[in-house]
């Protein structure tokens, strides 16, 4: 009887942990050590410069905007930040919290505040998602601000806007296109999210979404990152974990 008591708190004690995004960032650190190496641009980083973490000679990245409207030091070009690949908007939007507030969530003026905010606060749900580390990635800072909540595009990117980094951001339709060596880690991402939480895909996201899992396998740092996350976070991704059985 002890020993199940021991086993529901340590359960209950591993997924609460996992519903705050700033423990997961935490968490995260520790889970990349040995393979600091950024999602889109596969630039490595170093947090012990506090001046620019990101190595930019390992993947020739070059700020798109080096410095700010104001003429300072675009900080963002230089540190690394843990990108939802799927953001927090796209899944967000499914919760009331996120479009219309809720009544627990009030400002002291008597305004009501809704969207990540909001759902943070009353959600656990979202809480879960937002702090889902299979959905978390290190990706320079810039990249991750330009990126938004954009969706991917078919199209691969070319390698002008960020120096020799395989990435584009189409503003005006407001999309992304990446690098082909990630298809497999977007399309196992979205697939592990409408499979655990339900989140609508359309059908020809789904379409693309399969067909990039299947031609485009996990490598070994794929596997052993879903290793390491179903440690700490208590599950895997079962579209990379059925790879990996299959190796």
């Amino acid at each position: 009887m002890k020993l199940l008591l021991s086993i529901i708190f340590l359960t209950t004690l591993l997924f609460s942990a996992n519903e705050s995004f700033s423990k997961s960032k935490k968490q995260l650190r520790k889970i990349y050590q040995g393979h600091q190496t950024t999602i889109y641009c596969d630039c490595n980083y170093n947090y012990k410069d506090k001046k620019n973490m990101i190595v930019r000679d390992s993947c020739g990245y070059k700020p798109r905007n080096e410095y700010t409207k104001k003429g300072k030091i675009n900080q963002r070009a230089r540190r690394i930040e843990w990108e939802h690949l799927i953001p927090a908007e796209n899944f967000g939007r499914q919760f009331p919290c996120w479009r219309d507030g809720n009544e627990k969530c009030v400002k002291k003026n008597g305004k009501q505040y809704k969207g990540r905010k909001c759902c943070t606060k009353v959600n656990k749900k979202y809480r879960l998602m937002q702090a889902d580390m299979h959905n978390l990635f290190p990706a320079v800072g810039e990249l991750n601000a330009d990126r938004s909540n954009f969706r991917f595009d078919f199209e691969l990117a070319q390698a002008d806007r960020y120096g020799k980094c395989q990435f584009n951001v189409d503003f005006k339709q407001r999309r992304a296109k990446v690098r082909e060596e990630i298809r497999g880690v977007i399309a196992r991402d979205y697939l592990y999210f409408n499979q655990k939480y339900k989140m609508k895909l359309s059908k020809q996201e789904l379409k693309k979404y399969e067909a990039w899992n299947k031609q485009y396998p996990p490598n070994e740092w794929e596997m052993e990152r879903n290793k390491r996350i179903k440690k700490v976070q208590g599950n895997s991704n079962s579209f990379i974990a059925y790879k990996l059985q299959k190796k």
